[in-house]
């Protein structure tokens, strides 16, 4: 007999090692998609609670300032807009609204005669709103967000030309998603009526961040925000 030919009792020995490395494979297979199930169901969950969070947060703004909770609203749906015109990923776009829920969530700790004042703001009273971004940043920093939240909100007031505060970031130092918030911030408060002045409208809005995209504000987000208006018919609400 060629001993290259396998026996009978080869041949079935090899069918059995085979079905078993098989059936291994397939249980091993069937676990590997049982754990990961779970990991989605565990993410879900875990963004449900962080959605919880800032819903919580957005609430206590609004108790203590009715005008911030609307103001952030506005400016969150901008923002997510821009981002998914922009063509950000799902986990960046999600990351940039849920930062514009809670961007403002340091002037909770100014006084509400201050945010409902009337008539200009002085300047040491201007000094104490600058202070809100760090507030809003000492507040948020500590809880376990999977996103830079407390970083995107501590930047917004940042301008590409390093002229603003609260660290005078230049244009690659700031992140994207706070490139996005700052534009969506800017045209909402400007846009929007504020207690000590009524509304500008949306085309001065509009005009500003034109005149200063590539100078203040990144070209890319203010292009991409002009469309909203101008083509796609976006409307602050």
């Amino acid at each position: 007999m060629n001993d290259n030919w396998k026996t009978k009792e080869q041949l079935v020995q090899e069918l059995e090692d085979l079905r078993r490395r098989t059936d291994e494979l397939e249980k091993s297979d069937s676990e590997r998609k049982k754990k990961e199930e779970g990991l989605e169901q565990s993410l879900e969950k875990l963004h449900k609670a962080l959605g919880g969070i800032i819903q919580a947060i957005t609430l206590a703004v609004e108790t203590h300032d009715p005008y911030t909770a609307g103001h952030q609203r506005r400016v969150s749906n901008l923002a997510r807009s821009i981002g998914q015109e922009m063509g950000l990923t799902k986990d960046q776009v999600e990351t940039i609204r849920m930062a514009g829920m809670v961007h403002d969530i340091g002037k909770i700790s100014l006084p509400a005669e201050i945010l409902s004042k009337l008539t200009q703001l002085s300047s040491l009273e201007f000094s104490l709103i600058r202070v809100h971004s760090q507030i809003s940043y000492n507040i948020l920093k500590d809880i376990d967000f999977p996103w830079p939240i407390a970083e995107i909100v501590y930047q917004h007031h940042e301008r590409i030309n390093g002229s603003w505060y609260p660290l005078g970031l230049k244009d690659e130092e700031i992140l994207i998603e706070a490139k996005v918030l700052m534009v969506a911030d800017v045209v909402e408060a400007i846009a929007s009526h504020r207690p000590y002045r009524p509304d500008r409208g949306i085309d001065v809005a509009l005009k500003k961040i034109s005149l200063n995209g590539g100078i203040l504000y990144d070209p890319e987000v203010v292009n991409t925000c002009l469309k909203l208006f101008n083509e796609k018919g976006f409307k602050l609400e």
